[in-house]
Protein backbone atom coordinates (compact mmCIF):
# COMPACT_ATOMS: atom_id res chain seq x y z
CA UNK A 1 0.00 0.00 0.00
CA UNK A 2 1.67 2.98 -1.32
CA UNK A 3 2.11 6.35 1.38
CA UNK A 4 -0.73 8.10 -0.77
CA UNK A 5 -3.69 5.73 -0.10
CA UNK A 6 -2.07 5.39 3.39
CA UNK A 7 -2.65 9.10 4.20
CA UNK A 8 -6.22 8.87 2.53
CA UNK A 9 -7.35 6.70 4.44
CA UNK A 10 -5.94 8.27 8.03
CA UNK A 11 -7.63 11.46 6.32
CA UNK A 12 -10.73 9.73 5.84
CA UNK A 13 -10.70 8.23 8.89
CA UNK A 14 -10.31 11.41 11.34
CA UNK A 15 -13.50 13.06 8.95
CA UNK A 16 -15.44 10.11 10.31
CA UNK A 17 -14.19 10.90 13.90
CA UNK A 18 -14.58 14.73 13.43
CA UNK A 19 -18.08 14.08 12.26
CA UNK A 20 -19.13 11.26 14.95
CA UNK A 21 -17.86 14.04 17.94
CA UNK A 22 -19.29 16.93 16.32
CA UNK A 23 -23.19 15.33 16.27
CA UNK A 24 -22.99 13.80 19.87
CA UNK A 25 -22.04 17.70 20.67
CA UNK A 26 -24.92 18.77 18.86
CA UNK A 27 -27.14 16.18 20.45
CA UNK A 28 -26.20 17.07 23.23
CA UNK A 29 -26.78 20.61 22.68
CA UNK A 30 -30.09 20.27 21.43
CA UNK A 31 -31.31 17.46 24.44
CA UNK A 32 -30.38 20.31 26.98
CA UNK A 33 -32.51 22.78 24.74
CA UNK A 34 -35.35 20.34 24.62
CA UNK A 35 -35.69 20.36 28.60
CA UNK A 36 -36.26 23.74 28.17
CA UNK A 37 -39.70 25.59 27.85
CA UNK A 38 -40.24 26.06 24.22
CA UNK A 39 -40.07 29.57 23.96
CA UNK A 40 -36.65 30.22 26.54
CA UNK A 41 -34.73 27.44 24.40
CA UNK A 42 -35.84 29.20 21.34
CA UNK A 43 -34.63 32.30 22.44
CA UNK A 44 -31.78 31.34 24.35
CA UNK A 45 -30.22 29.89 21.01
CA UNK A 46 -31.20 32.71 19.24
CA UNK A 47 -28.92 34.76 21.62
CA UNK A 48 -26.35 32.01 22.02
CA UNK A 49 -25.43 32.06 18.23
CA UNK A 50 -25.79 36.16 18.13
CA UNK A 51 -22.52 36.34 20.45
CA UNK A 52 -20.61 33.30 19.25
CA UNK A 53 -21.23 33.72 15.21
CA UNK A 54 -19.09 36.48 14.69
CA UNK A 55 -16.21 34.63 16.32
CA UNK A 56 -16.91 31.74 13.74
CA UNK A 57 -14.54 30.75 10.82
CA UNK A 58 -17.54 30.51 8.72
CA UNK A 59 -18.79 34.82 9.69
CA UNK A 60 -15.95 35.97 7.57
CA UNK A 61 -17.40 34.62 4.50
CA UNK A 62 -20.39 36.24 5.93
CA UNK A 63 -19.37 39.34 5.53
CA UNK A 64 -17.68 39.12 2.18
CA UNK A 65 -21.05 37.90 1.06
CA UNK A 66 -23.24 40.70 2.63
CA UNK A 67 -20.52 43.34 1.08
CA UNK A 68 -21.12 41.91 -2.40
CA UNK A 69 -24.44 41.90 -2.38
CA UNK A 70 -25.36 45.65 -0.38
CA UNK A 71 -22.26 47.73 -1.82
CA UNK A 72 -24.24 50.65 -0.96
CA UNK A 73 -24.58 49.71 2.96
CA UNK A 74 -21.58 50.81 5.23
CA UNK A 75 -20.00 48.66 7.77
CA UNK A 76 -22.22 48.92 10.55
CA UNK A 77 -25.21 48.07 8.65
CA UNK A 78 -23.38 45.04 7.03
CA UNK A 79 -22.60 44.08 10.82
CA UNK A 80 -26.48 44.67 12.25
CA UNK A 81 -27.64 42.20 9.12
CA UNK A 82 -24.62 39.42 9.74
CA UNK A 83 -25.83 39.47 13.95
CA UNK A 84 -29.07 38.92 12.84
CA UNK A 85 -28.41 36.40 10.77
CA UNK A 86 -27.04 33.97 13.43
CA UNK A 87 -30.04 35.05 15.33
CA UNK A 88 -32.18 33.32 12.87
CA UNK A 89 -30.07 30.32 12.27
CA UNK A 90 -30.06 30.22 16.14
CA UNK A 91 -33.60 30.13 16.12
CA UNK A 92 -33.91 27.76 12.87
CA UNK A 93 -32.21 25.15 14.94
CA UNK A 94 -33.77 24.92 17.99
CA UNK A 95 -37.09 25.18 16.04
CA UNK A 96 -36.17 21.76 14.92
CA UNK A 97 -36.88 20.36 17.91
CA UNK A 98 -40.15 22.19 18.71
CA UNK A 99 -41.89 21.69 14.80
CA UNK A 100 -44.83 19.90 15.86
CA UNK A 101 -45.70 22.43 18.96
CA UNK A 102 -44.40 25.05 16.38
CA UNK A 103 -47.37 24.56 14.12
CA UNK A 104 -50.38 25.95 15.63
CA UNK A 105 -52.06 27.28 12.51
CA UNK A 106 -55.63 25.51 12.02
CA UNK A 107 -56.94 26.65 8.65
CA UNK A 108 -60.63 26.11 9.90
CA UNK A 109 -60.45 28.49 13.19
CA UNK A 110 -60.29 32.33 13.35
CA UNK A 111 -57.77 31.85 16.43
CA UNK A 112 -54.74 33.62 16.07
CA UNK A 113 -51.45 31.50 17.18
CA UNK A 114 -47.83 32.10 16.43
CA UNK A 115 -48.21 31.10 12.70
CA UNK A 116 -50.73 32.97 9.64
CA UNK A 117 -51.53 32.72 6.65
CA UNK A 118 -50.94 34.66 3.21
CA UNK A 119 -52.44 33.17 0.11
CA UNK A 120 -54.81 30.62 2.30
CA UNK A 121 -57.00 30.77 -0.76
CA UNK A 122 -54.60 29.58 -3.43
CA UNK A 123 -53.75 26.55 -1.05
CA UNK A 124 -57.93 25.99 -0.96
CA UNK A 125 -57.83 26.62 -4.84
CA UNK A 126 -54.93 24.09 -5.59
CA UNK A 127 -56.09 21.34 -2.91
CA UNK A 128 -59.97 21.55 -4.83
CA UNK A 129 -58.46 21.64 -8.40
CA UNK A 130 -56.44 18.38 -7.39
CA UNK A 131 -53.59 18.68 -9.92
CA UNK A 132 -49.75 18.77 -9.31
CA UNK A 133 -47.66 21.96 -8.96
CA UNK A 134 -44.24 22.86 -8.35
CA UNK A 135 -44.02 25.06 -5.16
CA UNK A 136 -39.97 27.24 -4.51
CA UNK A 137 -38.69 29.16 -1.79
CA UNK A 138 -35.29 30.04 -0.65
CA UNK A 139 -33.94 29.97 2.96
CA UNK A 140 -35.40 32.83 4.31
CA UNK A 141 -37.06 32.69 7.60
CA UNK A 142 -38.11 29.06 8.78
CA UNK A 143 -38.38 27.85 5.25
CA UNK A 144 -38.86 23.87 6.83
CA UNK A 145 -42.97 25.49 8.35
CA UNK A 146 -43.99 25.53 4.43
CA UNK A 147 -44.16 21.82 3.91
CA UNK A 148 -46.14 21.28 6.84
CA UNK A 149 -48.49 24.12 5.91
CA UNK A 150 -49.30 22.50 2.69
CA UNK A 151 -49.95 19.73 4.36
CA UNK A 152 -52.22 21.59 6.31
CA UNK A 153 -54.17 21.83 3.11
CA UNK A 154 -54.27 18.37 2.11
CA UNK A 155 -51.62 19.14 0.00
CA UNK A 156 -49.10 15.85 -0.55
CA UNK A 157 -45.51 17.89 -1.36
CA UNK A 158 -42.18 15.86 -2.27
CA UNK A 159 -39.58 18.00 -1.55
CA UNK A 160 -36.18 18.03 -2.59
CA UNK A 161 -33.84 17.90 0.84
CA UNK A 162 -30.16 18.72 0.94
CA UNK A 163 -28.02 16.45 3.71
CA UNK A 164 -25.97 18.07 5.70
CA UNK A 165 -22.28 17.14 5.48
CA UNK A 166 -22.08 15.32 8.52
CA UNK A 167 -23.64 11.76 7.96
CA UNK A 168 -24.90 11.66 11.65
CA UNK A 169 -26.29 14.61 11.53
CA UNK A 170 -27.86 13.63 8.20
CA UNK A 171 -29.44 10.51 9.13
CA UNK A 172 -31.10 12.15 12.53
CA UNK A 173 -32.66 15.18 10.79
CA UNK A 174 -33.73 13.03 7.97
CA UNK A 175 -35.55 10.84 10.53
CA UNK A 176 -36.70 13.89 12.14
CA UNK A 177 -38.20 15.89 9.13
CA UNK A 178 -40.26 12.67 7.50
CA UNK A 179 -42.03 12.26 10.19
CA UNK A 180 -43.03 16.04 10.07
CA UNK A 181 -43.17 17.37 6.67
CA UNK A 182 -44.13 13.74 4.53
CA UNK A 183 -41.55 12.70 1.55
CA UNK A 184 -38.11 13.88 1.19
CA UNK A 185 -36.07 13.51 -1.68
CA UNK A 186 -31.84 13.71 -0.30
CA UNK A 187 -30.29 15.90 -3.05
CA UNK A 188 -28.01 13.63 -4.80
CA UNK A 189 -28.04 11.61 -8.06
CA UNK A 190 -31.20 10.35 -8.97
CA UNK A 191 -32.88 13.08 -7.16
CA UNK A 192 -34.05 14.53 -10.93
CA UNK A 193 -35.97 11.25 -10.96
CA UNK A 194 -37.91 11.25 -7.64
CA UNK A 195 -39.23 14.41 -8.27
CA UNK A 196 -39.87 13.58 -11.65
CA UNK A 197 -41.79 10.37 -10.22
CA UNK A 198 -43.80 12.32 -8.15
CA UNK A 199 -45.02 14.95 -10.40
CA UNK A 200 -45.97 11.90 -12.94
CA UNK A 201 -48.34 10.35 -10.07
CA UNK A 202 -49.90 13.42 -9.73
CA UNK A 203 -48.51 14.61 -6.60
CA UNK A 204 -46.54 18.21 -6.46
CA UNK A 205 -43.13 18.98 -5.06
CA UNK A 206 -41.14 21.42 -3.38
CA UNK A 207 -37.81 22.71 -4.23
CA UNK A 208 -35.35 25.30 -2.67
CA UNK A 209 -33.72 27.39 -5.26
CA UNK A 210 -31.18 29.45 -4.25
CA UNK A 211 -28.19 27.00 -3.46
CA UNK A 212 -24.92 27.46 -5.56
CA UNK A 213 -24.68 24.48 -8.44
CA UNK A 214 -21.62 23.89 -9.73
CA UNK A 215 -23.08 22.77 -13.16
CA UNK A 216 -25.62 24.88 -13.78
CA UNK A 217 -26.92 27.95 -15.59
CA UNK A 218 -24.82 31.29 -15.03
CA UNK A 219 -27.42 33.84 -14.66
CA UNK A 220 -27.47 37.04 -11.92
CA UNK A 221 -28.24 37.21 -8.35
CA UNK A 222 -27.89 40.87 -6.37
CA UNK A 223 -26.45 42.02 -10.17
CA UNK A 224 -23.10 39.23 -9.70
CA UNK A 225 -22.70 36.13 -11.81
CA UNK A 226 -24.30 33.10 -9.99
CA UNK A 227 -24.82 28.92 -11.51
CA UNK A 228 -28.09 28.22 -10.73
CA UNK A 229 -29.80 24.65 -10.86
CA UNK A 230 -31.75 23.99 -13.99
CA UNK A 231 -33.91 21.45 -12.23
CA UNK A 232 -37.09 23.20 -11.29
CA UNK A 233 -37.61 24.78 -14.79
CA UNK A 234 -36.73 21.76 -16.26
CA UNK A 235 -38.97 19.56 -14.50
CA UNK A 236 -42.34 22.64 -15.49
CA UNK A 237 -41.35 22.55 -18.90
CA UNK A 238 -41.24 18.18 -19.09
CA UNK A 239 -44.22 18.21 -17.07
CA UNK A 240 -46.20 21.71 -18.24
CA UNK A 241 -47.19 22.34 -14.35
CA UNK A 242 -47.40 25.49 -12.90
CA UNK A 243 -44.96 26.83 -10.25
CA UNK A 244 -45.74 28.65 -7.13
CA UNK A 245 -43.24 30.90 -4.65
CA UNK A 246 -43.85 30.37 -1.13
CA UNK A 247 -41.73 31.97 1.63
CA UNK A 248 -41.40 32.13 5.70
CA UNK A 249 -41.04 35.43 7.07
CA UNK A 250 -40.28 35.87 10.86
CA UNK A 251 -42.87 38.02 12.65
CA UNK A 252 -41.75 40.01 16.29
CA UNK A 253 -42.40 37.83 19.24
CA UNK A 254 -41.39 35.10 18.12
CA UNK A 255 -44.25 34.39 15.00
CA UNK A 256 -44.46 33.69 11.58
CA UNK A 257 -46.15 34.40 8.29
CA UNK A 258 -46.10 31.86 5.85
CA UNK A 259 -46.54 33.75 2.13
CA UNK A 260 -48.13 31.59 -0.98
CA UNK A 261 -47.69 34.16 -3.72
CA UNK A 262 -49.80 33.36 -7.44
CA UNK A 263 -48.45 31.22 -10.18
CA UNK A 264 -44.81 32.56 -11.47
CA UNK A 265 -45.92 32.58 -15.26
CA UNK A 266 -42.07 31.19 -16.62
CA UNK A 267 -40.76 33.11 -19.64
CA UNK A 268 -41.05 30.75 -22.93
CA UNK A 269 -39.15 29.82 -26.20
CA UNK A 270 -39.92 30.28 -29.65
CA UNK A 271 -41.54 26.17 -29.54
CA UNK A 272 -43.76 27.97 -26.83
CA UNK A 273 -41.76 25.75 -24.46
CA UNK A 274 -40.50 26.56 -20.98
CA UNK A 275 -37.34 28.47 -21.43
CA UNK A 276 -34.85 26.91 -18.50
CA UNK A 277 -32.31 29.62 -18.94
CA UNK A 278 -34.25 32.90 -18.88
CA UNK A 279 -36.75 30.89 -16.10
CA UNK A 280 -33.68 30.07 -13.87
CA UNK A 281 -32.76 33.81 -14.03
CA UNK A 282 -36.59 34.63 -13.34
CA UNK A 283 -36.33 32.69 -9.85
CA UNK A 284 -33.04 34.45 -8.76
CA UNK A 285 -35.05 37.83 -9.44
CA UNK A 286 -37.86 36.21 -6.90
CA UNK A 287 -35.24 35.24 -4.02
CA UNK A 288 -33.12 38.13 -4.41
CA UNK A 289 -36.92 40.55 -3.98
CA UNK A 290 -37.00 38.25 -0.93
CA UNK A 291 -33.58 38.33 0.63
CA UNK A 292 -33.77 42.15 0.00
CA UNK A 293 -37.09 42.62 1.82
CA UNK A 294 -35.83 40.56 4.92
CA UNK A 295 -32.04 40.09 4.56
CA UNK A 296 -31.23 39.13 8.25
CA UNK A 297 -33.59 36.55 7.41
CA UNK A 298 -31.69 34.88 4.53
CA UNK A 299 -28.30 32.53 5.31
CA UNK A 300 -25.40 34.06 3.93
CA UNK A 301 -22.79 31.36 4.94
CA UNK A 302 -22.08 30.18 1.50
CA UNK A 303 -20.21 31.34 -1.11
CA UNK A 304 -22.95 31.51 -3.50
CA UNK A 305 -21.06 33.90 -6.21
CA UNK A 306 -18.85 32.70 -8.64
CA UNK A 307 -15.65 33.37 -8.04
CA UNK A 308 -13.24 35.81 -10.38
CA UNK A 309 -11.45 32.64 -11.60
CA UNK A 310 -13.60 30.51 -12.31
CA UNK A 311 -14.72 29.39 -15.48
CA UNK A 312 -17.68 30.82 -16.46
CA UNK A 313 -18.42 28.92 -19.53
CA UNK A 314 -17.46 25.70 -18.66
Amino acid sequence: MSWKIQIFKAKTKLKHVRYWLEAKVSFAMLGALRLLPMKSAMTLNAKLLQFIGPYLPRHKMVIENLTQAFPEKDSAEIKKIARGMWRNIGRLISEYIFLDQLFDYDPDTDKVGLVEVEGEDIFRRLHAEGKPCIFFTGHVGNFELLPICAATYGLEVTALFRPPNNPYIAERLLASRTTEMGHLVPSKAGAAWGLARALDNGQSVGVLVDQKFARGIVSEFFGRPVRTNPLLPKLARQFNVPVYPARCIRLPGGRFRLILEEELVLPRDDNNEVDVAQSAQMLNDVVERWVRETPEQWMWLHRRWISKTENLNK
